[in-house]
């Protein structure tokens, strides 16, 4: 057992089964397009967490690129328009 788990066993943590972890892991996998789209259904779950990563990052440049794009938008269109509104109720 690794020193880690042991001060926390000993610390009196949250304490999470490794069938739990196993779980979460397996539940990461079927949210994961990348993981999720592959024929084997064997991977490591430090794969899963290395794709969950990176899925998390390209979805944070893709809510960047969308607010970038609205914000363009809303510099194209007249400021008192309803189209206007809308997309400052977007960006908010």
């Amino acid at each position: 057992m690794s020193s880690r788990r042991s001060r926390s066993r000993q610390s009196g943590a949250s304490r999470i089964s490794d069938d739990q972890i196993a779980d979460l892991v397996s539940r990461l996998q079927q949210l994961i397009p990348e993981i999720r789209n592959r024929r084997s259904d064997k991977v490591s779950a430090s794969k899963v967490l290395q794709e969950t990563c990176n899925y998390i990052r390209s979805l944070h440049r893709e809510v960047d690129d969308l607010s970038d794009r609205l914000s363009e938008l809303l510099e194209s269109t007249d400021s008192d328009s309803a189209q206007a509104a809308i997309i400052r109720s977007l960006l908010m």
